[in-house]
């Protein structure tokens, strides 16, 4: 008899920051933590990856440090 193994599937969020009224903050997909884009002291998220294009912020990965869920932040004014 074969065992069943759980297979992790790593699912990464995207948010557009357009969508998002007020100051940006945001709860997490998963766990609903708010993630502040005034909290630079990464106690509730850690930066993953950062994508520029012409000089400017594009695209940011980050990861909720409560559940590990991974998001993918676009929307940046240009």
């Amino acid at each position: 008899m074969m065992k069943k193994t759980a297979i992790n599937k790593k699912v990464q969020h995207s948010i557009d920051l357009t969508k998002i009224d007020g100051d940006g903050a945001f709860p997490c997909p998963n766990c609903g933590v708010v993630i502040s884009p005034e909290d630079e002291t990464e106690q509730v998220y850690r930066i993953i990856d950062t994508k520029v294009r012409n000089d400017e912020l594009f695209e940011l990965t980050i990861m909720c440090n409560s559940c590990k869920t991974e998001m993918r932040l676009t929307g940046f004014q240009q």
